[in-house]
């Protein structure tokens, strides 16, 4: 398809939602930068693979710049990356804060900026960052502030940044899902979270993912947060 085949940039690309939705952009016929902290080179000549911190200033600077220069345009960003640390609040360490702000705002700030700064001289894009319903529901069961404070930056940060580019052919979303089953939490856990969203159970990477693909097809919705939480959102 040449330069008009369209091209998506994934944060956090190497693993859980991030290595799902390099899959299902190129199932989409998508082009794809992937980035991660540790990602090693792709045999499919239509991912790029770009190892870095995403809180690097240069990494999001090759992310962008690379996916340019092999693919000619950017149309999709999703900014997936980000840390989760459930801690109580006087809990948190300066290097828990530090880490988390890195990855969750300063790491979305720099290719965002760099990805709409390309989308505006096409005159088209989507952008979508993964947030969390914590947000909008706190829970004393997951004492998450650090999660807010960023992931809350992002709910608005989206809002301000789709009125911002609306003329300007860009959409900005989010998705803000509830807890995903992951390895990242073991089997014995299961029940316990489980029991934290009314429907009685976790969510799926492929809820997300299928979020995602919605939100890039639907050329009518922009400034949404998007939540797949299993009614989390709505109460308890």
């Amino acid at each position: 398809m040449g330069i008009e085949q369209k091209v998506a940039v994934i944060t956090g690309a190497s693993q859980g939602i991030g290595a799902a939705l390099v899959t299902a952009y190129r199932d989409r016929g998508y082009r794809v930068v992937a980035t991660a902290r540790s990602i090693p080179p792709s045999t499919d000549p239509d991912i790029l693979a770009v190892p870095g911190d995403i809180a690097d200033r240069t990494t999001a600077e090759r992310a962008i710049s690379e996916g340019m220069a092999r693919f000619g345009r950017i149309d999709t960003l999703v900014n997936n990356a980000g840390i989760f640390i459930a801690k109580p609040f006087t809990q948190y360490t300066e290097a828990d804060y530090a880490a988390i702000v890195a990855v969750n705002l300063t790491g979305f700030f720099h290719i965002t900026q760099r990805a709409i700064a390309e989308m505006v001289k096409q005159g088209s894009g989507h952008v979508v960052q993964i947030t969390t319903s914590l947000v909008d529901h706190a829970n004393s069961a997951v004492p998450s502030v650090l999660a807010s404070l960023t992931k809350g930056g992002l709910n608005a940060a989206t809002k301000s940044l789709a009125i911002e580019y609306a003329k300007l052919g860009i959409r900005v979303n989010a998705v803000s899902p509830g807890i995903i089953k992951s390895p990242m939490n073991p089997v014995e856990t299961h029940a316990e979270l489980d029991a934290l969203h009314p429907v009685g159970h976790m969510g799926e990477v492929s809820d997300i993912v299928n979020a995602i693909l919605y939100l890039e097809s639907a050329g009518f919705v922009t400034g949404e947060i998007l939540h797949v939480d299993g009614g989390q959102n709505a109460g308890h």
